[in-house]
């Protein structure tokens, strides 16, 4: 890292072994390591929420901080130790006594960066308004850094995109859109200050249904069905996300790049 600029790399969705098969592969082989690693968890367990040995894991690969979504509760196991897990973050806006946080302040060499994840609302559930909650937790993370990333959490575009235009005038580095698993091709700066996705897409096996087996999802829209989901791996994985260059010091962003590679696990090294 240079004296003014700090390079974050944001990995979208990782789902399953898949998921994390590739992370790890990518992280090891990256020529030049950024100075901090972000990455959604919430799918990281056999596609639903997130195991601790799993949490461990994916750490040792060399991710600093992990995002989550509305899946981030699908292992019960979450609750055990969720409050311990000083790397891992879960959506802003649950009700005050949920367990665990819904922003942190992090450290890469000597630039404290702040995280902060929030759940859209819109063909979402019944969430708590994140407008306040966010407004809130800008205002505590500035008193210690002009770094702050924003996992926006959701579905639907618009609602990201109103976050994110409504959040760079108010100065924040990134925002990230997640859930959607398909990287979308609208990177840009908005404010001169702000970056932004609609959606980082996710890190997970290419020939399945974002990340899950074919014939299961395509028998539960033939039959409106349930059928089990479970985590394609036919060793043809992607990674999808974002590298953004930010300046240390007024934590504007300076550059957005996509992150869209193909591993193939008999090729790797």
């Amino acid at each position: 890292m240079s004296s003014e600029t700090i390079k974050i790399t944001f990995l979208g969705d990782i789902v399953g072994k898949p998921g994390r098969h590739a992370v790890k592969d990518y992280i090891a082989n990256l020529k030049e390591k950024p100075d901090f690693i972000i990455a959604n968890a919430e799918n990281a367990s056999h596609g639903f929420g997130l195991t601790k040995k799993n949490y461990n894991e994916l750490l040792s690969y060399g991710i600093n901080c992990f995002t989550s979504g509305n899946h981030i509760w699908d292992r019960r196991e979450i609750f055990d130790y969720i409050e311990e897990a000083d790397k891992l973050i879960r959506p802003i806006n649950y009700p005050p006594n949920t367990k665990g946080q819904g922003y942190g302040i992090f450290e890469a060499n000597g630039v404290k960066i702040g995280v902060i994840n929030v759940l859209g609302r819109t063909f979402m559930g019944m969430y708590e308004s994140p407008w306040s909650l966010l407004d809130n937790a800008i205002e505590t993370i500035k008193k210690e850094t002009n770094i702050i990333i924003i996992d926006i959490h959701a579905e639907a575009t618009a609602e990201k995109i109103c976050i994110a235009k409504y959040y760079a005038k108010k100065g924040i580095s990134a925002i990230i859109g997640t859930h959607t698993h398909v990287q979308t091709a609208d990177e840009q700066i908005y404010e001169d200050c702000c970056a932004y996705i609609s959606d980082a897409g996710s890190c997970c096996d290419i020939n399945g249904v974002i990340g899950m087996e074919y014939e299961a999802s395509v028998n539960r829209l033939i039959t409106a069905i349930p059928d089990r989901l479970d985590v394609v791996d036919s060793g043809q994985y992607q990674i999808n996300g974002v590298n953004i260059t930010v300046d240390v010091l007024t934590g504007k962003a300076l550059t957005i790049e996509r992150i869209n590679e193909k591993i193939n696990k008999d090729e790797e090294k």
